[in-house]
This record gives C-alpha cells, sequence and structure tokens, in this order.
C-alpha cells in the first residue's frame, strides 16, 4: 500500500538504511495493509541535515514564489482527492465523504496560507528623532518538526507544513504510524508542485525515542504538536532544555450550553452528526451536553434518533456513515466510560456497546447517556468516542461552572435565538473557540486552538502563520556621526 512512498529526504523518497520497516492494521478488519519504513538515527540525521540546508535558500524565497508554490500543492491535493480519500478511508475506516472532505479542507491549508505569507507584515515606529527610523519585521524562526496525530491524518499535517512553508521555515514532518499514507500524499503534492528538495521532509517509525532526538537536535528551532496532554507536557519538558518555540493543541472535553429558547430537535440532531462524526474521535468534538431542563426530553429523543440511524461498517462501503475508534483499547476505555456513568445512575438511551453484527474491527455503537451526574468520570475525562453524556441545567451560573469545570478549554458550543444570551455565554465559557449555533468549527481562514491544558499558539489563519516567525526590532540612525 505504501510502495510508492517511504522516507522523504531530500526531496526523494528511500527506504529506512536497515531496510526496518513497521506493520500498519486496518482498525476495520485488524489485518495488514502496508509496512512503512522504521527510521533509523541515520535517517533522521540525513532529514534533519536537508532540512538545515535547505533553510536559508527557501527562507530567501520570495514570498509571491512561495504562495506560488504553495497553491500549486493546493491544487495537486484537490486533483487527487478520490485517490487520497480511499487511502485515508483505508488506513482510518472514515466514511469515503468525510475522507474526501478532509483532503479538501488540507487543500484550503496551503491556499490560504500560501496567500498569507505576501501579508507578513511588519510595523514601522514613529522615532523621537528626526535622523532615526524603528521598525519590526519578521523571520522564519528556522527548521520545524511537526508531530501530528492519526484521527485526521491529512489535515493535521497540513496545518503545520503549510504554516511552516508559507513562513519561510523547512519542515520535518512524522505522521502518527497508525495513518501515515496521508501525510506522505502530502509529500508527493510538495515534490511535484515544485518545493525545493530538503524544505519538506517526512519520517516515520515508532514514536520513541525518535520524537525526543528530533527534538532535542540543534537543527529544529521550533515544535508543533498535535496530541494528548500527556504528550504535550513530555514535549515541553524536551524543549524547554533549549528553549524552543512550541505550538500546542492538545486534548478538549467541549461542553455544549443549549438554552431554553432553541429548537431542542434542530439543536439536538445538528450536535449528534457532529458529534459521530469520525467516530467520536475529534479533539473539538462537543462531548458534554447540558440541556435545559424546559426542552431535555425532546432533545434527547431527537438525539437518540440520530444515533440510532447511524450505519456502522467500513468507510468504503456505500451506505456507511460510521467508521470504527482506531484501536481495540480506545474501545475498552470507551466502554469504561459507560460503565461508570451507569453505575453513578445514568440511563442509556442508544447503543452502549459493541455491534453485534461486526464481528471484527474496532467498532462500537453511537451511544447516548442522560441524567450523567457531574461525577461521572465521562464528565471529566475526554472521551474521545462516540459517546454523548447529557445532563440538565436550569440556573445560568451553575451551568457555566459546570462547563469550565474540566482542565480543558479548547472548544464549547452554544445554541440559543437570544443574541445577548449567545454573546454572554460565549464569553463566560473558558475555551479558545465558540461556535454559536454551530459545531464545524474548523476552517482554514480561523485560528485554531485552545487554552489552559488545551495548548497554546494557534494553527490556521492570519494568526497561524505567526508561530513560525520571530519578529526583529530594528533601530536604525541615519546618520553615522
Amino acid at each position: 500500500m505504501y510502495s510508492a512512498f517511504g522516507l522523504l529526504i531530500d526531496g526523494e523518497w528511500r527506504k529506512a538504511a536497515d531496510r526496518a520497516t513497521i506493520p500498519v492494521y486496518s482498525p476495520v478488519t485488524e489485518a495488514v495493509i502496508g509496512h512503512i519504513p522504521a527510521a533509523t538515527e541515520a535517517d533522521q540525521d540525513a532529514a534533519l541535515a536537508a532540512a538545515d540546508r535547505a533553510f536559508a535558500g527557501w527562507a530567501a524565497t520570495p514570498a509571491w514564489e512561495r504562495a506560488r508554490l504553495l497553491r500549486g500543492v493546493a491544487d495537486l491535493l484537490r486533483a487527487r482527492a478520490d485517490d487520497h480519500a480511499r487511502l485515508m478511508a483505508t488506513e482510518t475506516g472514515k466514511p469515503l465523504a468525510e475522507a474526501r472532505a478532509e483532503v479538501m479542507a488540507s487543500a484550503d491549508q496551503f491556499e490560504w496560507l500560501g496567500e498569507e505569507a505576501k501579508r507578513i507584515y511588519g510595523q514601522t515606529i514613529p522615532g523621537r528623532n528626526a535622523d532615526e527610523r524603528l521598525s519590526v519585521i519578521y523571520q522564519p524562526v528556522g527548521p520545524c518538526l511537526a508531530l501530528s496525530a492519526w484521527n485526521f491524518p491529512m489535515l493535521l499535517p497540513a496545518r503545520k507544513i503549510a504554516a511552516a512553508l508559507a513562513a519561510g521555515c523547512s519542515v520535518v514532518a512524522r505522521p502518527a504510524s497508525e495513518a501515515p499514507g496521508s501525510c506522505m500524499a502530502i509529500g508527493q503534492a510538495v515534490i511535484d508542485a515544485g518545493v525545493p528538495g530538503g524544505v519538506v521532509s517526512i519520517l516515520t517509525g515508532p514514536s520513541v525515542p525518535m520524537a525526543e532526538r528530533l527534538i532535542r537536535s540543534p537543527v529544529i528551532r521550533k515544535v508543533s504538536l498535535t496530541g494528548s496532554v500527556g504528550v504535550g507536557r513530555q514535549v515541553l519538558r524536551i524543549a524547554a532544555d533549549d528553549i524552543k518555540k512550541v505550538t500546542m493543541e492538545l486534548g478538549g472535553h467541549a461542553p455544549v450550553i443549549v438554552h431554553a429558547d432553541a429548537d431542542p430537535v434542530r439543536a439536538a440532531r445538528k450536535l449528534a452528526t457532529t458529534k459521530y462524526r469520525n467516530c467520536g474521535q475529534v479533539c473539538i468534538s462537543p462531548s458534554r451536553f447540558y440541556v435545559h431542563e424546559s426542552i431535555r426530553a425532546p432533545f434527547e429523543a431527537a438525539f437518540a434518533e440520530v444515533a440510532k440511524g447511524l450505519t456502522l461498517g467500513d468507510g468504503l462501503s456505500p451506505g456507511v456513515t460510521t467508521g470504527p475508534m482506531i484501536r481495540a483499547r480506545a474501545v475498552d476505555s470507551a466502554l469504561a466510560l459507560i460503565e461508570d456513568a451507569r453505575a453513578q445512575g445514568a440511563r442509556l438511551l442508544a447503543g452502549g456497546g459493541r455491534p453485534a453484527h461486526l464481528n471484527h474491527g474496532h467498532f462500537l455503537e453511537p451511544t447516548v447517556l442522560t441524567d450523567v451526574p457531574d461525577s461521572a468520570r465521562i464528565m471529566r475525562d475526554e472521551p474521545f468516542a462516540p459517546v454523548a453524556p447529557i445532563a440538565g441545567w436550569s440556573d445560568f451560573e451553575d451551568v457555566i461552572a459546570r462547563a469550565n469545570s474540566t482542565e480543558f478549554a479548547l472548544a464549547a458550543y452554544v445554541f440559543t435565538e437570544n443574541a445577548g444570551m449567545a454573546a454572554r455565554t460565549a464569553e463566560a465559557l473558558e475555551a479558545g473557540m465558540v461556535g454559536i449555533n454551530e459545531t464545524l468549527l474548523a476552517t482554514a481562514e480561523a485560528p485554531f486552538g485552545g487554552n489552559r491544558q488545551s495548548g497554546f499558539g494557534r494553527e490556521g489563519g492570519a494568526l497561524g502563520i505567526l508561530d513560525y516567525l520571530v519578529p526583529k526590532y530594528i533601530r536604525h540612525r541615519l546618520n553615522a556621526a
């Protein structure tokens, strides 16, 4: 499956120096779907050296030329969207429609950020004296390391690679071993678009100790991670030794506050459709549902109806709406959360177990729980699963406190027809992103990221490129005397 790819070093695909490989498994069949190179330390050093050599030339490339090349990458991804979607669906099990949408969203990242390369504006500051000029310019930080997760195997690396290239940085990317092919497809588009060799490198293989070794390399000046809070802490500790610039997009546990004036059926259908996208394995997935008591019954009925109407199976099969979870232990963790909630009084409205008709693969029924107490683990721990816990509320200040009670602060959602209440709720929620009557937050032109233990820094939009730049203040005395 990966025969056309490998390790991308100096603009060429290579096997590992010792020819070692690791298997990639299908979450649908649990069978091996291919093998990828396990990069040796020599391979890692070659990629780092290539990124180091390529940086100066790429940083000096005019912004308009960088923009042209990145637009070429975007065009190639769109032209190859059907093939890339099949590759992604094979690796992750997600439905083809979701996979194709992700490819198109990845292309948008390259187009938008490529254009943003033309808008890296500095500052001119009025000086106190007639013979001086004060200014601020932005320069690329240097070679970057992009560490991305498996749940959006093309979009996540696209955000990092596109931003780095737009800023004038070279980049070494390490995709997740569970679904590496989509990042490799980006690498091929980069080659075919004419981006110079060495500007983008891709390394695959076991994450430990590779990631630590790459972070510690003196070549790398900035690290971007999409991953768990635990992994984020480890990366921060390592990067701190050399004071390296870091962007962190970590876990989330997005609260949803549904006000009494919202249409309960319409809100439930929209939220449920979003909740079960990618089998619930989305960091900004709505995952704690606080519904006003006056409309909770119709909301719950509509939500459960959506859950029961979904079709589980292989994302490559027609009619399938929901694929598998990525691994067996993820299913086990989700089942433990369900069991804990039910033991504390939660009621099951839909799902709750493995589907009886699928005897292989990492599948879990779309699940709805109600009367879930705040003490249940699922209200504190990120579920990252197709499990929706619903609780009621009646007092505004109380529900805000409950919504803000976790360590996470990535995304949050509000449903109301009252503009004043929408603004009041959005401002009170502690999150890096808030959707009001909307659940699809990610878009190339807007900043994506969280606060508190959900991370810091932003990806995408005008703010996204800034994390790959460093400011330089210049004070210029015009006369030499």
